[in-house]
């Protein structure tokens, strides 16, 4: 199904992506002819948001996800494609001293001395909820539980990371994918988790069944996943 060149293409995203939809926004505005109107999220907001119904033309979660649903017939399997892979990684307020993370060790002596850990939904966020379970495995969840700041989403969670504290009184430690932290000012990245606690989830694209406009959403999600934006995600935090 084809619409007029005004359509609002629908896009539902996981926030890991957001810094690239952001970027390439207007310029696919323009050279299409419609709008773009984009919600972004934790991945299993935005999954329940596509499994709820809403409006929909191209979704990106984590691979996993969209192979989900595939198999459940709500997306076009062979429009499926990578984006590419994003860490998870420790971030600080921009201005504080980076911390040194290298290794298990370095990691649980951070996080034991945050005055504050900011993080995206622990139950339906891919990051969140591998941090707590680094929390665990490292050993000290029981006495950090009461210093995470969980938020909807990684971005909003830096965002808050930001503003809490003046720069050089803070102490605290934030914990999202790096495109989150790579696009929230007033947040610095500081490392990706080391590789003992490490998390890299691979992103993907995917047309909706539903999809209102076929052509227009594939040519989206071409451009999104394609060569020609490489360096742009890339610089953005794809690996």
């Amino acid at each position: 199904m084809t619409r007029a060149a005004s359509y609002a293409l629908q896009l539902l995203s996981a926030g890991a992506a957001k810094g690239v939809v952001q970027a390439l926004a207007a310029s696919f505005e323009r050279e299409a002819g419609a709008t773009l109107a984009s919600t972004f999220d934790a991945a299993g907001a935005i999954r329940d948001r596509f499994l709820g119904g809403a409006p929909c033309d191209v979704v990106i979660l984590p691979a996993a996800m969209l192979d989900a649903l595939g198999a459940q017939g709500r997306i076009e399997p062979a429009s499926i494609a990578p984006l590419g892979d994003v860490p998870t990684g420790i971030a600080v307020p921009s201005g504080e001293p980076a911390p040194s993370v290298a290794g298990v060790d370095g990691l649980r002596e951070v996080l034991s001395r945050a005055s504050a850990l900011y993080c995206p939904d622990i139950e339906r966020s891919t990051a969140g909820v591998h941090f707590v379970g680094v929390l665990k495995k490292l050993g000290i969840h029981e006495r950090a539980a009461t210093k995470l700041r969980p938020y909807a989403n990684g971005a909003t969670a830096m965002a808050a990371m930001a503003k809490a504290e003046p720069v050089g009184r803070s102490g605290a430690v934030g914990c999202t994918q790096v495109t989150e932290i790579l696009y929230t000012p007033g947040v610095t990245l500081v490392a990706a988790l080391p590789d003992e606690v490490a998390l890299t989830t691979t992103y993907s694209a995917a047309v909706s069944r539903g999809a209102g406009d076929v052509a227009l959403a594939r040519r989206f999600a071409s451009l999104l996943t394609g060569e020609a934006t490489r360096a742009l995600r890339r610089a953005g935090g794809f690996e």
